[in-house]
């Protein structure tokens, strides 16, 4: 088996682990975590049905890039990484990424305005910033794979 197989074959049990691991979260310890901190800080309760959405909204996003890599991964097994199909997992990608970053960005802004500590504002920034990077590089990878594409389709007709 070629190192690419092994690393596509590693990185699949990954993700079955990972998307496992985040249904657990999804829907019982971030659900539980809301309902204990509703509990201890009474003041704050009517934060936990947005805040238990709101994560568990970032987890599906999570999901989302899981399955369309799984996907990628597919068509890099096939040896057809280079067509359209793949720009469509790529798109997913880049719409769960900025979802994700759409609501993150408004969580930043909430907590921002009401924070008595700089703790959490300056963590929400630091994972707005990252998520920026990561989907900006999303969207320079799919032009890259929108060129290699269109590259290996001009070298197919010349053949």
């Amino acid at each position: 088996m070629t190192t690419a197989r092994w690393a596509v074959t590693a990185l699949r049990v990954f993700l079955v682990v990972l998307f496992a691991v985040l249904v657990l979260f999804q829907t019982m310890s971030l659900p539980g975590q809301f309902a204990h901190l509703a509990r201890e800080s009474p003041e704050q309760a009517y934060l936990r049905w947005p805040a238990t959405a709101v994560t568990v909204f970032w987890v599906l996003c999570v999901q989302v890039v899981i399955v369309a890599t799984w996907r990628l991964l597919t068509l890099v097994r096939d040896d057809r990484i280079f067509s359209e199909p793949a720009l469509v997992w790529v798109d997913a990608i880049v719409w769960a990424i900025a979802a994700g970053w759409l609501t993150l960005v408004g969580v930043f802004g909430y907590v921002g305005f009401h924070a008595d500590d700089p703790g959490l504002p300056m963590l929400l920034f630091l994972l707005s910033v990252g998520a920026t990077v990561l989907g900006l590089l999303m969207v320079v990878m799919r032009a890259l794979l929108r060129q290699a594409t269109a590259l290996r389709s001009d070298m197919e007709a010349v053949i």
